[in-house]
């Protein structure tokens, strides 16, 4: 057996590093695209003047984006507005800023953007820059379908965020990303060596065309409030920093900053900022601010109940694709309150504009059935029908490719049905519709669906 004085003869190891406190955030952003920071820009300022450190992680460079300004496009205008976002949040006196280059997918099914993703690819990086910057609080875009700007690669922004946000204390994601390097001071090929860190809340960010109900989703802040540091409005600063985003504003941020100087239209440019509290793990109120409940010490893994298979019976029929996906997404990550901001799903479509929605038809029983559906549509709606043989193909069945119609469904399993109506030419902007589908079989209803559309002017798709 050793004495104590043979313990006392061993040599002494040198001190084990902290994690690098140069890249420590109070406020980590998971965004899409650079510039989709705008909308947050006077909350940032705030926060920096309250001292909180602030990283900024970016899936896409937005390469397949506008250009205002010039004949740039794809890879070099992705180079160029990295550069942008660069400059923008240097503005604030943001510098820790990095992207996953991911490609810039324009669509608004975030089922689209994560394949495109390479969803595992993109989470991993994800997971890796929150074990990297250990952040208090996270802030995403929302990982949710709604009216208005509605693009897949925001939602898809949000659902990363929030899967890294409950992955990065788990030791056995991305393992690889947290176990110590053998040699730490030589050029081995090894592990990583991060720490795992459990953020403590989630927030996200979003644009509908007619707003959620902010003041009961989370806390909002002024921009006509004077910063402590740079001595002007926040509105301003936002508009000083979105100036730097030329190839997708080119000189509305100018204009719009000499109006706010003039005192012109102050009301509408300077507008609060608002966020939408996704959960929790310190407690406060919903619209409390960002910081309220959070304290200086780390916080222990709280895991998630996940993804837990309900039991079915019978007939059904639900929205498809990323809306059921959405469902079961809330559920796991415990931000079912997500759900609350549209008890019936909300979709928004240009007067004459086409509109897919994906249906399926479920059958849990032990034997085969037919299932019948058909949609209840306003006035001056249509429906899209295609149904025949591929051309040249005369030996394929006929086809149902949309819409209302029989439906064969076998036991135990799903028919995925997509749906494409066409809005009125000449319908009301600003006006809400509804549509219901009704499906039954063997002469009784087995379910039906409802959503409400909004017909905008323009609903846009910023990349």
């Amino acid at each position: 057996m050793l004495s104590t004085t043979s313990f006392a003869q061993l040599p002494k190891a040198s001190p084990n590093p902290e994690p690098d406190v140069r890249f420590k955030a109070d406020i980590l952003l998971i965004l899409a695209h650079p510039d989709d920071e705008e909308d947050i820009t006077g909350y940032l300022a705030r926060a920096l003047d309250e001292h909180k450190r602030v990283a900024v992680l970016f899936a896409t460079r937005g390469d397949t984006g506008a250009n205002l300004i010039g004949w740039a496009k794809e890879t070099s205008l992705g180079a160029e507005r990295e550069i942008e976002a660069r400059n923008a949040l240097g503005f604030l006196g943001i510098k820790n800023v990095w992207f996953i280059g991911a490609p810039n997918t324009p669509s608004q099914d975030v089922l689209w953007s994560l394949e495109r993703w390479n969803h595992g690819s993109a989470l991993g990086e994800a997971v890796r820059i929150v074990r990297l910057t250990r952040p208090e609080v996270i802030i995403s875009l929302l990982p949710n379908y709604y009216t208005g700007e509605n693009h897949g690669d925001h939602q898809a922004a949000g659902v990363i965020a929030t899967e890294a946000c409950d992955m990065a204390a788990n030791p056995t994601k991305f393992p690889e990303q947290i176990v110590a390097p053998s040699v730490r001071t030589s050029n081995f090929f090894g592990t990583e060596g991060l720490r795992p860190w459990q953020p403590k809340k989630i927030y996200y960010l979003a644009n509908p065309a007619v707003p959620f109900p902010e003041s009961q989703q989370g806390p909002e802040y002024s921009l006509t409030d004077i910063s402590t540091s740079r001595h002007v409005t926040y509105c301003q600063l936002h508009f000083e920093s979105l100036n730097a985003h030329l190839t997708q504003i080119a000189g509305r941020a100018a204009e719009d900053l000499k109006e706010i100087k003039e005192g012109k239209n102050v009301g509408t440019l300077c507008e609060p900022e608002h966020l939408i509290l996704g959960k929790s793990l310190v407690g406060g109120s919903v619209a409390g601010d960002v910081f309220e409940g959070v304290g200086s010490d780390p916080i222990a893994f709280v895991p998630v109940k996940d993804y837990q298979p309900q039991n079915h019976t019978g007939l059904s029929l639900e929205l498809g694709a990323q809306f059921a996906f959405y469902r079961k997404f809330w559920a796991a990550h415990n931000i079912e309150r997500l759900a609350n901001l549209m008890p019936v799903q909300e979709m928004g479509i240009t007067p004459g504009g086409n509109l897919p929605v994906p249906l399926l038809l479920h059958n849990y029983t032990d034997s085969a059935v037919n299932i019948e559906l058909a949609v209840e549509l306003p006035p001056g709606w249509t429906e899209y029908i295609w149904a025949g043989k591929y051309p040249g193909r005369s030996a394929l069945p006929v086809i149902k490719r949309s819409g209302s119609g029989q439906f064969p469904v076998r036991a135990h399993d799903q028919y995925p049905v997509e749906e494409m109506l066409t809005a009125p030419p000449q319908g009301k902007i600003g006006e809400w519709q509804q549509i219901t589908w009704h499906a039954r079989s063997a002469g009784r209803e087995i379910g039906a669906v409802t959503i409400k559309v909004y017909l905008e002017g323009d609903p846009g798709m910023p990349q």
